[in-house]
């Protein structure tokens, strides 16, 4: 008899043989027909090239130097120039991709060595924007600290900022040169108040409240936790000076004196006092341990830490110039929105006459045309870039401006010529940003509103919709220019302002100490990825070409980034 199997042709039966006993298993012998081979399904060409290279083993020494060959002109994407100049269009950061190179070196082997401009060389390529709720005295150090450098906003007097500068070359690792001080006469609410806007934990008690005047005590956490009348004053309440361990400035000068009493005494404020008793600093275990190891800080030959200002084009700017140089400034940076002007070229003239050891950045600009005429000049660096920035408004307000990559690949392609770093000034929001900049022709990578909303950034924080946010806004905007920034935009003596930038907030970032190493290690994969060991190698890599990119369309940079997720959680370190 026959069993009919289900699905199956009649040809293709299973036959039981006849006279047997069913059995609960299966039959001894089973005889299947017409399974031959002819009717398999063809091999893949996977499955082929399988076959083949099994019989055949490795590539042939032929084989090895056909790819040789090809590698020698193999090339995907395009190089700089068929991207940048050849292209029509102009192209922003988010517009181009990089292609990966080869690696052949560990992400701890990338050196970011660059030059700031064509005298000063760092170990980091970045730099704080002149903004004035992003660059004051404390962020200029924090970038020092770092590798990078600060440029100190002028929108302020003259006298004000030659303090901010000097304020960075009195800098020493673990020494806080203006804390918060408070009369005796204060409450407590005010030490609430200081701790909750700057988040100090230890406030000085000066006879005047001010830095300079007589110590008198000092008020920490210990002394008011338990304290329920918060309209006390503090000088019920605070450790007075004769319970106090200090040091003298004359007797102690070494950062490491300093920390032996700190360890010795076990206190975690240690004052700085003259021999007249005034308060002159103040040390804190936090900063010390926070400071304390910097190999790549950037420091002159007197060993104080680079700090950099902004200056306008205006007469009584020669005045703050010179208040600058008195002050110990490094470099000046001439800041306007349009720097291919008559203004820029005259204050250039006059400053490489009267401070010939000066360097000068000359900017903002986004044309080759406008660099050449301000490195013939004699500018030191070129500030690239034209109302790119998030809170910046030139480009809708005044319709001029440049897509910030075409900008920064064709200036720095002639400025390369005679030697002139460039620095990308806007348009960066990551760190793929900042290699793409630096992949263009960026020497240097100019940041605002990344490092706007850290500890380090001017402001106090304020919580909106529940978010600790810090306020950041452009010099363009009507806020600032009311402030002085106005000559920037040649707006100063105008009856009716133009903003060209807006006020905003900003989230909380933290601190720039652990901020910026984050986005330093992320540079290093990114040149990593690139096969590229050095900003040297990557220019290089550039000028021959074998840095390619390619243009991405909408598509392409949603799908480089988060997407099909119904929610996630973005964690930039850790």
């Amino acid at each position: 008899s026959s069993v009919k199997t289900k699905n199956r042709e009649p040809s293709q039966f299973i036959r039981i043989p006849t006279g047997t006993t069913r059995q609960t298993t299966m039959p001894s012998t089973i005889e299947v027909k017409n399974l031959s081979s002819s009717n398999a399904a063809p091999m893949s060409p996977l499955q082929a090239a399988r076959g083949k290279k099994s019989m055949m083993g490795s590539l042939s020494e032929d084989q090895k130097k056909q790819i040789q060959v090809e590698l020698l002109t193999l090339r995907d994407g395009l190089n700089g120039d068929e991207m940048f100049i050849k292209n029509k269009a102009g192209l922003t950061y988010d517009d181009v991709i990089l292609l990966p190179g080869q690696i052949n070196f560990g992400v701890d082997d990338v050196d970011l060595s660059t030059n700031l401009t064509r005298n000063i060389k760092l170990k980091v390529p970045l730099v704080s924007s002149p903004m004035d709720t992003v660059t004051e005295h404390k962020m200029a150090i924090a970038m020092a600290l770092q590798g990078g450098i600060g440029i100190i906003h002028y929108n302020n007097s003259i006298e004000a900022q030659a303090a901010e500068v000097m304020r960075v070359k009195r800098f020493k690792n673990g020494f806080i040169t203006d804390p918060k001080c408070l009369p005796p006469s204060a409450k407590i609410s005010d030490v609430d108040m200081i701790k909750a806007k700057f988040g100090f934990s230890g406030v000085p008690i000066t006879e005047k409240g001010v830095l300079g005047s007589k110590l008198v005590g000092i008020v920490t956490n210990r002394d008011t936790d338990f304290i329920v009348d918060r309209s006390r004053p503090v000088s019920e309440v605070m450790t007075p000076l004769s319970k106090l361990v200090t040091a003298y400035e004359h007797d102690h000068k070494s950062l490491e004196a300093l920390n032996q009493i700190m360890v010795q005494s076990k206190k975690a404020k240690l004052p700085i006092v003259n021999k007249s008793g005034d308060l002159v600093a103040l040390m804190s275990r936090k900063d010390l341990l926070k400071h304390r190891d910097f190999p790549n800080a950037s420091k002159n030959a007197n060993k104080q830490l680079l700090v950099g200002a902004t200056i306008g084009t205006r007469p009584n700017d020669k005045t703050r110039v010179a208040k600058l140089v008195e002050a110990g400034v490094d470099l000046v940076v001439i800041d306007s929105s349009q720097g291919d002007s008559m203004y820029q070229v005259e204050m250039v003239r006059w400053l490489k006459k009267n401070y010939p050891q000066l360097d000068v950045v000359g900017g903002n600009i986004v044309t080759r045309r406008q660099a050449a005429h301000l490195i013939a000049e004699g500018v030191d660096a070129l500030r690239v870039g034209m109302g790119v920035g998030s809170i910046c408004t030139t480009q809708e307000v005044c319709a001029v401006g440049r897509p910030q990559a075409t900008a920064v690949y064709n200036v720095s392609s002639f400025a390369s010529k005679f030697g002139i770093p460039v620095w990308a000034d806007g348009g960066v929001s990551n760190t793929g940003h900042i290699v793409k900049a630096l992949s263009v022709g960026a020497s240097m990578v100019m940041m605002g509103s990344m490092l706007a909303g850290t500890e380090e950034a001017p402001g106090s924080y304020e919580f909106i919709d529940g978010v600790r946010v810090k306020k950041y806004r452009g010099m363009g905007s009507i806020e600032a220019m009311s402030k002085g920034s106005s000559t920037r935009y040649f707006a100063d003596k105008k009856k009716i302002r133009v903003a060209q930038g807006v006020s905003g907030t900003v989230m909380d970032k933290g601190s720039v100490q652990h901020y910026v190493p984050y986005l330093i290690l992320g540079v290093k994969h990114g040149l990593q990825d690139l096969g590229q060991q050095n900003l040297e190698l990557l220019a290089v890599a550039r000028s021959t070409g074998a840095l390619r990119y390619e243009e991405r369309t909408h598509a392409a940079q949603k799908e480089g980034g988060v997407h099909d997720l119904h929610s996630y959680k973005k964690q930039l370190f850790g």
